[in-house]
């Protein structure tokens, strides 16, 4: 095992411990040394690979912001598609460990700052997305990228939480048909033209050209 792959599962095992004391018994009950106990380390060691409890909760998306920002660093091809597949693999990332993941929500909901800082969270998301979408779309109107990157962070939350209550079972496939609905790019002008039914294309064609030509 790769000392990087030992050390992730290393701040998994003490993520799930934390997370199952603050379940069991409260977050604000669960002291950093009864975690430590639990995980068979030094009230030192735990402070040195998180900080606080609070960093212990959100721990995992640390990881994953560092996977999404490589992942969008190496996209080639379309920038609103590489978007859409870094959301895409981050909920399978969450749901390669969806049990603590469902233990992090019931813990999040039932403390008022930790959902505040849940809300920080996913704004990192969004940010990384709108800068990644700046970069490579540097022609397309700022307001429109933040609906774009918005509304694909709003989605994947959506389905993700649905599945940690229990109320569906979402996956990659679905995400992604929820992702392809978001609009993209540029805003599209709609043009509508009446013609007369006996109308040859031709000259549908020429008149469009000639109207659009003087707009």
């Amino acid at each position: 095992m790769a000392a990087g792959d030992e050390a992730a599962r290393f701040r998994l095992g003490v993520i799930d411990h934390a997370l199952r004391l603050f379940a069991e018994q409260g977050y604000e009950a669960t002291s950093v040394d009864a975690i430590a106990a639990a995980a068979g380390i030094s009230r030192r060691t735990f402070f040195r690979q998180f900080g606080s409890k609070e960093d212990v909760v959100f721990a995992d998306h640390e990881a994953q912001l560092a996977w999404a920002r490589g992942y969008l660093g190496a996209a080639q091809g379309d920038p609103w598609d590489a978007v859409c597949e870094a959301i895409v693999g981050l909920f399978e990332r969450f749901t390669q460990t969806r049990e603590l993941a469902a233990r992090r929500y019931q813990v999040v909901r039932e403390v008022p700052a930790l959902r505040d800082r849940e809300i920080v969270t996913v704004f990192r998301y969004e940010r990384l997305f709108t800068e990644f979408l700046r970069e490579r779309r540097p022609e397309v109107a700022d307001l429109r990228l933040i609906q774009f990157t918005a509304a694909v962070t709003a989605t994947h939350n959506y389905l993700l939480r649905r599945m940690l209550r229990g109320q569906a079972e979402a996956g990659p496939g679905e995400l992604r048909a929820a992702l392809a609905a978001i609009p993209r790019g540029p805003a599209e002008e709609l043009v509508v033209a009446v013609v007369p039914g006996n109308m040859s294309p031709r000259r549908v064609a020429d008149l469009l050209a000639e109207r659009l030509g003087n707009l």
